[in-house]
């Protein structure tokens, strides 16, 4: 029988998946069983380190699986196969670990500026088994010269509504950019003139996905594979 903290961290994950499997479907998500396995694996570690690092602020096992897995999962339906993404101050590998773990296709980098915070997200990669198409970057976006990739995803900048135009700059031309925010956010796009798709986040009045393909609002004609979706 499992007491003390084995029976806790027993209870905390079954917590998670129950919540995983009771809420994917509003999400839009279908999950196998070893991907909700898989996706537990992931919670783990992050209830391990956060604090330490305080990769997400305190929040109950059930609401990890909607507000941060099930929302991140909400970028599936919009990456194409095998597409090279893009993950902008990446903490935690929230939007994109919950995402590689469903479709191993991917290929991604992840870019955080705290060097700590690298460490996690390489240990996590590795213990998740995609460190092969996935890699870390510790350092400040604006530093360093984008990767070449079809996605740019953010979730949780530093000062996101105010980076705005530099994440935009900074980001390949013809790259689809895949944006979480609230109303201060979407009141930038909208300054902007960046026509975003807004998709409302399940169960939240004031968190949303914002879909920008830069090559429409520039007036191009964008190739089939930088379609959100494929």
């Amino acid at each position: 029988m499992l007491t003390g903290m084995a029976g806790r961290d027993k209870a905390a994950r079954d917590e998670f998946e129950a919540a995983l499997e009771a809420h994917a479907a509003r999400y839009g998500v279908q999950l196998s069983a070893p991907g909700r396995r898989a996706l537990g694996d992931y919670f783990e570690l992050v209830r391990a380190w956060s604090p330490r690092l305080h990769l997400v602020a305190p929040c109950s096992p059930a609401e990890f699986a909607t507000r941060h897995a099930l929302e991140s999962l909400l970028l599936v339906a919009h990456l194409s196969f095998a597409a090279r993404v893009l993950d902008v101050g990446s903490g935690a590998g929230l939007p994109l670990i919950p995402c590689l773990i469903l479709r191993p296709d991917l290929r991604a980098t992840l870019i955080e500026a705290s060097a700590k915070k690298a460490v996690f997200l390489r240990e996590a990669l590795r213990r998740l088994e995609r460190h092969e198409t996935a890699r870390v970057v510790a350092a400040r976006f604006e530093t360093i010269r984008a990767p070449e990739a079809e996605y740019v995803t953010c979730r949780a900048l530093e000062r996101f509504a105010g980076m705005l135009p530099r994440l935009i700059a900074w980001s390949p031309a013809a790259a689809t950019l895949l944006l979480f925010g609230g109303p201060s956010l979407r009141a930038r796009l909208d300054e902007a003139a960046l026509q975003p798709h807004v998709i409302r986040v399940p169960e939240s009045a004031r968190r949303f996905l914002f879909v920008i393909n830069r090559s429409i609002v520039n007036g191009q004609s964008p190739d089939a594979s930088q379609r959100a979706g494929g």
